[in-house]
């Protein structure tokens, strides 16, 4: 260590809690709850302050509304729930001149994600979890057999230094902690690329009248293929209203696209802005692991979201209890090693992982199929039965589709029988993801028989390689 090193440490202000979180979200607030609730110190290191804190961008819709981990008690979390009232998506499809309902199974809500953030920060405070606001880490540290032992940030333009057994990287899309950690010790997916992400950007509009589709989700392609609008109502007369492009496309210009779709929409005259954001998130497979010798990473930061939709809040708040569960574990035998870990990836996996994986064979095919065509279908589909097929299984879409409405969709069959092809991909990864490995030394095998049906999806797709 250089003088200037040691100088630096010396004068850095240190902390040992037996967990460090980074990163305030549902990930990082429902892993710190988890672990305070079972006794040990656990701090969230957050970089914003504590008034902006639990201020993400974020569509506002959630699925699974119904299920939250006991860590936080959804009783204090519910207040930020203010539409409840949400049952189907519409899909509006211009370049047909039609409108597609669609009925979602299963408890839908739309959030007020701000003030849902603020309670999920209160809820992991009250179970005992400690806050550092204004923190930002600039590194990881590691000791000499790989095993990550704490990280270096700066609060307030002072060092400080965080030793802790474990830590837990809930620090968003394409998360910086993981350029600072050498995963060469671990099976620590790495196989991540900014063409994995969508960029998105969001507002809070009010409007005077209240919207007649305050019970639906609705969806809108954008002018080109790289993306879609969508327009949520948190309220019949506040909407979450936004776009996305997926990154491997040519950017869009999302606020100017997102200004000339609300000027063109008679409900949105004379509208009202509260609120302008962007982020960026995941529409890729979950990392094949996201465990490493004294760290994991849970949410964004892993993949954790389905890269369909985007959703990934219900997701992000188990993933924060797996891995917390996990943490825990490690703590009272003494062993955080990858393979002691390992359960956190298996439940992952075993909850919604699989079925992400299976369901990104769809977003694969979206980049090879024409978008017109598909639009086309879309229209021609009665929603009910569409609604059967994408519900039925978890990633049934296709035959049963096809059977209903050969007829109206007589235009579209090679798309259907595409499709259909397709489904069969899917279901022969899900199948392998069913089967995801018990320890980490059966990683590496398992991978090549997954990156065997990938090679399919491609050659069936038509798609460039994803991964």
């Amino acid at each position: 260590m250089s003088t200037q090193e040691q100088s630096t440490a010396a004068a850095s202000e240190t902390y040992s809690p037996d967990v460090v979180v980074v990163g305030a979200g549902t990930a990082g607030c429902y892993a710190a709850a988890t672990v305070a609730r079972e006794g040990y110190d656990v701090v969230v290191l957050e970089r914003k302050t504590e008034d902006e804190a639990g201020h993400i961008a974020c569509g506002d819709a959630l699925k699974g509304a119904d299920a939250f981990p006991e860590s936080i008690p959804k009783s204090q979390i519910e207040s930020a729930f203010t539409n409840t009232g949400v049952d189907h998506g519409r899909f509006e499809i211009p370049q047909e001149d039609t409108v597609l309902e669609i009925p979602i199974p299963g408890e839908l809500a739309v959030i007020d994600r701000w003030e849902y953030g603020r309670l999920i920060i209160e809820g992991a405070a009250d179970a005992g979890a400690e806050f550092h606001y204004d923190t930002v880490v600039k590194n990881v540290t590691q000791a000499d057999d790989g095993q990550v032992t704490g990280v270096e940030a700066i609060r307030k333009g002072e060092p400080r230094t965080y030793e802790a057994d474990v830590v837990i990287d809930a620090a968003g899309s394409l998360s910086v902690l993981q350029d600072h950690v050498d995963f060469s010790a671990s099976t620590f997916d790495t196989n991540v690329n900014y063409s994995h992400f969508c960029s998105a950007y969001r507002e809070i509009v009010h409007v005077d009248e209240p919207v007649e589709w305050d019970d639906a989700l609705v969806f809108k392609p954008t002018e080109r293929a790289a993306g879609y609008l969508w327009y949520f109502p948190r309220t019949e007369t506040e909407i979450n209203a936004g776009l996305g492009f997926q990154m491997t496309e040519e950017p869009m210009k999302l606020v100017d696209d997102l200004k000339r779709d609300l000027q063109n929409r008679s409900e949105f005259r004379g509208a009202e802005v509260e609120d302008k954001l962007g982020a960026a998130l995941p529409t890729r497979r979950p990392y094949d692991s996201a465990v490493h010798p004294g760290y994991m990473a849970v949410g964004d930061a892993a993949g954790h979201v389905n890269p369909t939709t985007g959703g990934g809040i219900a997701g992000a708040a188990y993933a924060g209890k797996y891995a917390a569960e996990a943490a825990v574990e490690g703590l009272e035998t003494g062993d955080v090693s990858e393979k002691a870990l390992w359960e956190y990836n298996e439940r992952v996996m075993d909850h919604f992982g699989a079925r992400y994986a299976a369901l990104d064979v769809y977003n694969i095919l979206s980049t090879a199929v024409d978008v017109d065509d598909l639009m086309g279908l879309l229209a021609a589909m009665p929603g009910e039965k569409l609604a059967e097929a994408l519900y039925s299984g978890s990633t049934s879409i296709g035959p049963k589709l096809a059977a209903e409405s050969l007829y109206k969709s007589r235009d579209h069959w090679g798309t259907i029988w595409n499709l259909f092809r397709t489904k069969r991909r899917a279901d022969e990864l899900l199948e392998l993801y069913e089967h995801y490995p018990s320890h980490p030394a059966a990683l590496e095998h398992w991978q090549q028989r997954r990156d065997d049906v990938m090679e399919a999806v491609y050659e069936t797709t038509g798609a460039e390689p994803k991964y």
